[in-house]
């Protein structure tokens, strides 16, 4: 079991990351963070994390970087989902009502929508095995995918169905929305990525998976009710086909 200033401390290294995709030191969570302990302390305390596994050392920095386990104990038990705001739920809704009576148009809108409001890779598929995705350049913006292999295996994935498919299937991690982060993905030179997904089904028997692909650190406080309210659009317009 972690502390209460375990988990602040978790909280605030992962928040720090996310936005830096820099290792977080001692100092910077005290001074940023509000913290009424010195960085010693602060450092005996990541010390016991790197311990328990939620955090590790990134090449020779001084910093620490999140664990897959400590994004998963963030996303079960820390993540406040922030509300959409009303214009962009009315921007989203319009932009695929004019792709109501095309169901693969309307699959290719939902994803770039859904690329343009998180700002990483958006991809759905089909059970028939299509693909569609938008926001490939957002994925090239992220520190993570600077490397050339990094990237390359990437987008790569995004001409496999087999692959992709594999992946949604065996994610044991969440409930609506599921979660594969780390080398749960289970190939190499993506150990700092993560997927996030959610199956849909429509009335007339269409189904597949609408998800993100980005890195570990992303924005899961916005992408996750943003992946919420694509799926719902998608089974809802779909109702009309």
């Amino acid at each position: 079991m972690l502390t209460e200033r375990q988990i602040e401390l978790l909280n605030a290294i992962i928040k720090e990351h996310t936005e830096s995709a820099e290792p977080v030191g001692s100092v910077e969570v005290v001074a940023k963070y509000n913290f009424k302990c010195s960085p010693a302390t602060i450092r005996n305390e990541m010390a016991k994390l790197i311990n328990m596994g939620y955090l590790e050392m990134f090449h020779t920095s001084s910093g620490r970087i999140p664990t897959k386990l400590a994004y998963k104990l963030y996303l079960e038990e820390i993540l406040e989902e922030t509300e959409i705001p009303v214009l962009q739920e009315v921007a989203m809704k319009q932009r695929l009502w004019g792709s109501r009576n095309d169901f693969y148009k309307l699959l290719k809108d939902s994803t770039l929508s859904l690329a343009e409001s998180t700002k990483v890779l958006s991809i759905a598929t089909t059970q028939e095995g299509f693909v569609v995705f938008s926001g490939a350049n957002n994925l090239l913006e992220n520190k993570e995918f600077e490397d050339n292999l990094t990237a390359k295996t990437a987008l790569t994935l995004l001409d496999n169905y087999e692959i992709l498919n594999e992946i949604f299937k065996k994610s044991i991690f969440g409930d609506e929305i599921r979660y594969v982060i780390g080398d749960e993905i289970g190939i190499q030179n993506l150990e700092r990525s993560a997927f996030v997904f959610s199956p849909y089904q429509t009335p007339n028997g269409k189904s597949g998976y609408i998800s993100i692909f980005g890195p570990s650190r992303m924005q899961y406080d916005s992408i996750v009710p943003s992946l919420k309210y694509t799926k719902k659009l998608v089974q809802e317009l779909a109702e009309t086909l």
